[in-house]
């Protein structure tokens, strides 16, 4: 029986900066709700206290915790559930810290607690990205989507995909080695 192998999934910089501006900007909206508004008034209470408290709350359930890799499957472990990602049919792994570089978010988290959602670029066109620190990407593609995922040890994560899932040396990154 194959062992899961489990990766954590570490912030990186640009997440912790963007996090940490989000966050205090979404409770010094709340803040000034609370102090300096009118307390009867509903729409001002929902809009300036609740929504952003709410949008906070949300955004922290979708926090990236790790990469779980089992024999068919990677697993997202998030912070109340864990994402599926089938890895059958899996055709290349590569890690490549400039993956996401010149990526625009087409819809999901730019940066709140994680990276995630549907994002573009012109390397790697339309990819789903569960994404905690950019420089620790790894790009995996199948016949007809892509995904990258930002495990603690890229290398690592790489070799063991290539491990479980029998790919050849000519579908493995380049960047292995290094």
């Amino acid at each position: 029986m194959e062992q899961d192998v489990t990766f954590r999934a570490p912030w990186g910089t640009l997440l912790k900066i963007t996090t940490s501006l989000l966050a205090l900007t979404l409770m010094g909206i709340a803040l000034v709700g609370v102090f300096v508004g009118p307390r009867d008034n509903i729409l001002w209470v929902l809009g300036m206290v609740a929504v952003p408290l709410l949008i906070l709350v949300v955004a922290s359930l979708f926090i990236i915790r790790g990469y779980v890799l089992t024999g068919d499957s990677l697993l997202i472990r998030r912070l109340g559930w864990t994402s599926k990602i089938d890895l059958s049919g899996l055709t290349s792994v590569e890690v490549d810290p400039q993956a996401m570089a010149k990526s625009i978010r087409t819809f999901g988290n730019g940066g709140l607690f994680c990276f995630a959602g549907a994002f573009h670029n012109n390397k790697l066109g339309s990819y789903r990205a569960f994404v905690t620190d950019p420089r620790r990407s790894v790009i995996l593609r199948w016949a007809n989507r892509v995904a990258v995922v930002t495990p603690e040890h890229p290398q690592q994560f790489a070799a063991e995909i290539i491990k479980l899932r029998h790919l050849s040396e000519s579908q493995a990154s380049p960047m292995l080695g290094r």
